[in-house]
């Protein structure tokens, strides 16, 4: 019989989700009892990010190398974006609504025109989407089995490409709902279907100054 969120403990959730920092689940409200109120309302007391999972606040922590790798893919993707005039890219601080009680925080996302109404940005804290791209910059606190689920939560929800970034070793991972691909850093990372004409070589994402 399925256990409920809200009769686990936080080891319990630690094995679920993985061997993670317990920090980063937090225990008040209790675990299985959150809402999707109570991720804006700490976001806006506290400035931290929480996703909202089975009634279960989970910390979004991004590092500054990560966060540095996520504004270097904004500047790449928004310059093909924008000059085409497809639609719009999110940072990492975009709060989504993937389906009821499910709030996911694309590290960076392209959501199409076709998705907004009258081409208007949504003006609220939790925005009723799902992004045609997701990308997720692994950092050291995220464990497989945190992203494993997300990326179900991505896929199951109509995303139609996701972008696993690694930063060591410096690759990526394309997913979509029929396949997986593995892009290392001498090769291209492709839009697909979603972005045609999109390719960027993946040695300059990672690019610093030392390497050029």
């Amino acid at each position: 019989m399925a256990v409920s969120t809200s009769d686990m403990t936080v080891a319990d959730l630690l094995e679920l989700l993985g061997p993670m920092p317990a920090g980063r689940i937090r225990t008040n409200p209790p675990p299985g009892t959150a809402t999707e109120q109570d991720v804006i309302e700490i976001e806006a007391r506290e400035s931290r990010l929480y996703e909202l999972v089975d009634g279960v606040l989970v910390e979004k922590t991004v590092g500054v190398y990560e966060s540095y790798l996520a504004s270097r893919l904004i500047y790449f993707l928004n310059e093909f974006v924008l000059r085409r005039d497809l639609g719009i890219v999110t940072a990492p601080d975009g709060m989504m609504r993937l389906a009821a009680g499910l709030v996911r925080i694309p590290d960076v996302s392209f959501i199409s025109w076709h998705q907004l109404p009258g081409r208007r940005v949504p003006r609220v804290p939790v925005a009723d989407l799902v992004p045609d791209l997701a990308v997720e910059v692994i950092s050291p606190s995220n464990t497989s089995r945190e992203m494993e689920r997300k990326l179900q939560d991505f896929l199951a929800a109509g995303v139609r490409l996701v972008w696993y970034v690694l930063p060591e070793p410096r690759e990526a991972h394309a997913y979509t709902a029929e396949r997986h691909d593995v892009v290392m850093i001498d090769e291209e990372l492709s839009g697909g279907d979603v972005l045609p004409g999109f390719a960027l070589p993946l040695r300059r994402l990672f690019e610093e100054s030392e390497d050029r």
